[in-house]
């Protein structure tokens, strides 16, 4: 016997053992799910004493929730306040039951969550499949896998992301599954994010993206993100040398997660900035950003509220774009959308030289459906490019640097989609 179909039955034989388990149905994430969320910028920050405007704390969430409502980010689509670790006491309650450091959440999750609902936006919180978090706070063990989905749900949470410091791959064979289960069972909606892939190397046969699918709205795939391009880079890498196992994972309700946006901080330049959020949306990713909504920058701001961006990683066909082109330093991504439209993002990954300019047209893109042809937009500067049949578009690309553009139909009635104000058709396509 082969060891994948040893893998299989020995899976098979511990999900028996985990209990009842079902599909998730919850009918939650049907696109990919928007919001903010602490741990990149914030990290486990917990010394309130000396830095209370950063420290994890009650007091930061109700801030970052302030700022979503009030400053356009609700209304582009951004709607979880996402805890992340470090939020718990040292131990659990008399009855067992996780609880928040009483200092720092003097009144409670489920007073946060109201807090944050009164706004008009979700919250989510943060769980460890282990004895202890990846920050060496209260975690939870198979045992009490229930008793913390109860909880969430007494807490009025609305997402749960679920990580996996401190157990084993054994463990996570039963718990990921059952805490599935366990949400379903309290008959609250709670989007489940699970981080199993990410600690078995993301891809089969360790990993089951089948099983994925029926019991996580959202998965980590891989490495965690940091605040750099390189880290940035090399995911962006990774889900192209693997797309003919990722892509097919991914659609409404079950998404995979290449970690946060860390636009509007420290690592990244503007062109960075703008190609890790083309890709995001060309790979139908969750956009959780990861910043300090009280400090960015307008023009981060203006990046990350780009309405044509966020329509095209919210298409509601929820289909994973894929990169169609690696020609050395030079990628070519594509993204089918609703109505035969299309999302093409060409990404510049060379570190030297002058700006490189990339030849293609719409047969090499495979884009010919349309024998009227289609019109082209620029969704960074939201302009009417032209429009186009074999025509030849010519991108010009500076290091690091991505653009994307959004291929609509000319037959089509596109005045029901713009959603941003059109200059003057180009007859080049050319980014400065």
């Amino acid at each position: 016997m082969n060891y994948c179909r040893k893998l299989f039955l020995f899976t098979s034989f511990l999900l028996t053992l985990a209990g009842p388990c079902q599909h998730l149905d919850n009918g939650l994430a049907r696109t990919p799910p928007m919001g903010w969320l602490a741990w990149e910028r914030f990290r486990c920050n917990t010394d309130c004493n000396n830095d209370p405007d950063n420290c994890i704390s009650e007091a930061l969430f109700k801030t970052m929730a302030d700022k979503m409502a009030e400053d356009g980010w609700k209304d582009v689509g951004y709607q979880y306040v996402n805890m992340d670790d470090c939020w718990t006491a040292e131990t659990r309650d008399s009855q067992g039951k996780i609880q928040p450091d009483p200092v720092r959440f003097p009144n409670g999750i489920k007073a946060l969550a109201d807090y944050v609902h009164s706004k008009g936006l979700k919250l989510g919180i943060y769980g460890d499949l282990g004895n202890l978090t990846c920050g060496g706070y209260v975690g939870t063990t198979i045992d009490k896998i229930v008793i913390d989905a109860q909880t969430f749900a007494i807490w009025e949470v609305d997402m749960l992301k679920f990580d996996g410091c401190n157990s084993n791959s054994i463990e996570k064979i039963i718990g990921y599954p059952k805490m599935s289960f366990a949400l379903n069972a309290t008959g609250r909606p709670i989007v489940y994010s699970c981080s199993w892939p990410a600690y078995e190397g993301g891809l089969p046969p360790h990993v089951n993206y089948t099983l994925l699918g029926n019991i996580c709205n959202l998965w980590r795939n891989f490495d965690d993100i940091e605040d750099s391009w390189d880290k940035v880079l090399s995911i962006i890498n990774w889900f192209g040398d693997h797309q003919n196992v990722l892509q097919p994972a991914a659609g409404p309700g079950q998404w995979n997660d290449p970690d946060m946006l860390v636009i509007g901080d420290y690592g990244l330049s503007y062109d960075q900035c703008k190609a890790q959020l083309a890709l995001w949306a060309i790979l139908a990713a969750p956009l959780f950003m990861s910043n300090d909504l009280r400090k960015i920058s307008n023009e981060a701001k203006k990046l990350l509220q780009n309405k044509l961006l966020i329509f095209i990683n919210q298409d509601h066909l929820g289909i994973q774009g894929t990169r169609i082109k690696k020609e050395q330093d030079m990628q070519v991504w594509k993204r089918s959308l609703s109505d035969l439209h299309y999302a093409v993002a060409f990404l510049n990954t060379a570190n030297y030289g002058p700006p490189t300019t990339f030849t293609t047209n719409l047969f090499l893109l495979q884009i010919m459906h349309c024998r009227l042809g289609y019109n082209i937009y620029d969704v960074f500067t939201d302009e009417l490019v032209g429009h186009y049949r074999a025509d030849i578009l010519s991108p010009c690309l500076h290091p690091h640097h991505s653009s994307i553009i959004i291929i609509i139909i000319l037959a089509f009635d596109i005045a029901h989609y713009r959603i941003f104000e059109t200059s003057q058709s180009a007859t080049k396509y050319t980014v400065k």
